[in-house]
């Protein structure tokens, strides 16, 4: 029985290898023969029949554990990264967003200016040579268009120190409380409206703001950056209210504003297509200007200039937050360097220990002397003082020493610093044959009163002090009037000359007067020092302006 199972399974195996042999064998004879994908040429690709290939069905599907058909790999394309610009004009080119395609009177005024003064254009760029990179690369990141790279222009002409009479400072002219409001310190120290870094991001938060208020309209944010949101609000509601259409040109706009919008659309137009208006832009690479360095204290500027090997301004146009002649001892504890000088300086600063980052000088107190009166010697503030000698109130003792940090250079070397910069501006006399005069505030003085005394304005003398015409006049504060010569009133030919005057023995200014043919109370006017006495001594000097040609 056993033998008969045994045969039979080989019959049956036998059987089984026959059929599949004689299957093969049909395959291989039909006249239509499939050839490989892979060796197949495009053109002979066709879809498959599968009424015709009946045994295509019984193909197992893909999710089959048996057998899986992986689809054919796509060949891989190496994908080259285009090439940087060289320029960074031309990658703000490349993220413009505004509609430039505008044709406005207003408009064209602004081009016609700005065409016509390509030296201007120039000083401008060269000015923001040093901070354009860092300003385009923030303004990518915050998906900014690009144009507001051009806005400082508009601004300050990239001037990190310029000031307004609406006391507005930095390269965005941020206003004291619009600063404050976007975490800009204004300190006897630092004023972060200046500085490069902090004022580019309280821009780049403040205009973010004013988009999403407009609902994404850019123009109607520019012009509230000038001129406040709440001006636009409302001259788009009376709009409204009137019929009138709400698109920035059609609105009732401060003076100022209406020119503002199209200035930056008229740069952005220039830069875009410089050929078309005949200028050709000042090259500035396409590549970090500075890097950013932590300092982790207060550090002198003339130091940080030594070890860095660059210049003292180079610092200051960097670091123009800092008013005075060091970073502020409470921060921001980071400077910016050239990049090509940054790993120097790292190097350099690692090897200075704490307590030698500033000078110090002991200082003894005198009778009479008050922890103001020290610090206003020393160039410093009350509250440094207190700090650094850990006193609780201003009261001082005499005999008492105080440690007190000072410049390590002569304080005249800080060119850039708020004082010398003040009193570089105080002496550019506005033009030739003016005659300075040096006025100390007194109690109850005003801009408007001291300008009506000297027959100029309010703006005029502000600018002059490089003041604001809302700031703070201070009891001892110094301020320059420029005077400008009245004219003759015989109607002659005149022609104004400064002259310094020694007062002799028994002359008084009366005699003075006569002798050259001028008043009494016009020598007072140009010295208020000498005016403010009863009596003139010998040896005291006066600045007159003399028609040197009406005798």
């Amino acid at each position: 029985m056993a033998y008969m199972i045994y045969k039979i399974f080989w019959i049956c195996l036998a059987s089984l290898a026959l059929s599949a042999c004689q299957t093969t064998s049909k395959l291989e004879k039909n006249d239509a023969p499939i050839e490989s994908i892979e060796s197949a040429d495009d053109t002979d690709i066709v879809e498959a029949d599968t009424e015709q290939l009946g045994f295509i069905d019984t193909v197992p599907p893909v999710n089959s554990a048996e057998e899986e058909i992986l689809p054919e790999e796509e060949p891989v394309v190496a994908v080259t990264k285009p090439k940087a610009p060289a320029d960074i004009w031309e990658r703000i080119r490349a993220g413009y967003q505004l509609n430039l395609d505008i044709d406005r009177p207003r408009l064209s005024s602004q081009l016609r200016w700005f065409s016509s003064h390509p030296s201007y254009l120039d000083r401008v760029s060269k000015r923001g040579e040093r901070y354009l990179y860092y300003i385009v690369d923030e303004l990518e990141k915050a998906g900014i268009p690009t144009e507001i790279a051009l806005l400082p222009i508009v601004e300050s002409g990239f001037d990190p120190f310029g000031y307004s009479h609406g006391r507005a400072s930095g390269p965005w002219q941020f206003i004291p409380s619009t600063g404050q409001m976007y975490g800009l310190d204004q300190t006897w120290w630092y004023d972060g409206r200046r500085d490069i870094i902090g004022s580019t991001q309280a821009a780049i938060a403040y205009l973010t703001r004013l988009n999403k208020m407009f609902d994404g309209n850019w123009l109607h944010a520019l012009a509230s950056y000038n001129s406040g949101e709440g001006t636009v609000l409302r001259a788009i509601r009376k709009n409204k209210k009137a019929g009138k259409p709400t698109d920035f040109w059609s609105l009732d706009l401060p003076k100022e504003t209406r020119a503002y919008v199209p200035k930056l659309i008229a740069l952005a137009k220039i830069i875009k297509n410089p050929e078309k208006y005949n200028y050709s832009t000042y090259f500035i690479p396409n590549k970090p200007y500075f890097d950013v360095v932590n300092i982790g204290g207060q550090l002198d500027l003339a130091q940080a200039a030594d070890m860095a090997e660059i210049s003292i301004d180079e610092v200051y146009l960097l670091n123009p937050g800092f008013n005075q002649w060091a970073t502020s001892p409470d921060g921001p504890h980071r400077l910016l360097m050239p990049i090509s000088k940054a790993k120097q300086f790292r190097t350099k600063l690692a090897e200075i220990p704490s307590n030698e980052r500033v000078t110090w000088v002991r200082y003894t107190v005198k009778a009479g002397d008050n922890l103001l009166l020290v610090a206003k010697q020393h160039n410093t503030t009350v509250n440094v003082l207190q700090d650094v000698n850990k006193i609780s109130s201003t009261m001082i003792r005499v005999g008492q020493e105080l440690m007190i940090p000072v410049a390590g250079n002569k304080i005249e070397s800080y060119t850039l610093s708020s004082h010398q910069r003040l009193l570089a501006k105080q002496s550019r006399a506005p033009n030739r044959n003016r005659i300075k005069i040096n006025y100390t505030v007194n109690a109850g003085d005003s801009l408007w009163l001291i300008s009506n005394k000297y027959g100029t304005d309010s703006k005029t003398l502000a600018r002059w002090n490089n003041m604001g015409l809302a700031d703070p006049l201070m009891p001892g504060k110094k301020l320059v009037v420029w005077l400008e010569p009245k004219p003759s009133e015989s109607g002659t030919r005149s022609v104004m000359k400064k002259v310094v005057y020694t007062i002799r023995s028994g002359e008084s200014l009366a005699v003075v007067a006569n002798k050259f043919k001028v008043s009494i109370n016009d020598i007072k006017d140009w010295n208020p020092k000498v005016g403010s006495q009863k009596y003139v001594q010998p040896g005291d000097k006066v600045t007159l302006l003399v028609n040197v040609v009406g005798g």
